[in-house]
């Protein structure tokens, strides 16, 4: 099927559920999923933010600019994720239980608004991925409306790049929590610590990348012709990152990936 064909599919998906409140996070996803349908229901379609300690303070003003300049209606919705011990205890399946609450703000959002459907951007190309998440997204009655219409990662780009959106080049991100091992308690500290870090390196210029936290050891994951430069820099970036209360600090060979943290369950 052609991007035309899809896009067309996409519209015709989102028009037949009525009305969608679209877990909106600022990316190219999400992002796409909340223009088209507050193009095609106008508002019978919000997109809503939640926000928690695992959600960069960068990623939530990017959103808000996001969804001020193209036009969308937007609320933030603050979770007390951390509240949760099951979540803090970062399980394989985390993501799981993360998707369980979230759903549960989403429904009185959406009940509160008068808006049947939850929507979010999860597509064809998260399916061949650990994705805890979407197991319990399904049981929650999420759609999906990329997955149900046959979209990839790369047709959701063309599509927003057709669109003019600004955000159709923006890297993938990931909550902060998944840059701890499986296993290792997740707590508000190490994700500031993370955070910290992360923007440090992100006001270098090195996109995309991730700090992976083992213990007080930093693994930097970036591309590897980013090596170079993290490696001329490494005075001012090991200084840096000590003063964020790192002990080690070390640079990952194989370069930025995609859930590096799920190597270890395959």
């Amino acid at each position: 099927m052609r991007i035309a064909q899809k896009k067309q599919a996409l519209l015709e998906n989102i028009r037949n559920h009525g009305s969608l409140l679209v877990a909106f996070s600022g990316g190219v996803d999400s992002t796409l999923l909340a223009v088209l349908a507050h193009d095609v229901l106008g508002d019978r379609s919000r997109c809503v933010l939640l926000d928690s300690p695992v959600v960069p303070r960068s990623a939530v003003e990017q959103a808000q600019q996001i969804a001020h300049d193209l036009g969308l209606t937007f609320d933030i919705i603050t979770v007390p994720l951390m509240d949760d011990d099951e979540f803090r205890q970062n399980p394989e399946d985390r993501c799981y239980r993360c998707k369980k609450i979230s759903a549960g703000y989403f429904r009185q959002r959406a009940a509160g608004l008068g808006l049947v459907n939850i929507a979010d951007g999860m597509n064809i190309s998260d399916t061949g991925e650990h994705r805890p998440g979407l197991r319990a997204s399904d049981e929650e009655g999420i759609l999906h409306p990329f997955i149900e219409t046959g979209c990839t990662k790369q047709d959701i780009r063309e599509i927003a790049r057709e669109r003019d959106l600004p955000v159709w080049q923006k890297p993938s991100a990931a909550c902060l929590s998944s840059r701890i091992p499986y296993g290792d308690p997740i707590t508000k500290e190490k994700l500031r610590m993370i955070e910290n870090a992360e923007e440090f390196l992100a006001k270098q210029g090195f996109s995309p990348l991730r700090i992976r936290l083992h213990g007080t050891i930093a693994r930097i994951e970036v591309h590897k012709e980013d090596m170079g430069r993290i490696l001329d820099q490494q005075d001012a970036i090991t200084a840096m990152l000590r003063s964020l209360g790192f002990t080690y600090i070390t640079l990952d060979l194989e370069g930025y990936r995609s859930g590096s943290m799920d190597e270890v369950l395959k």
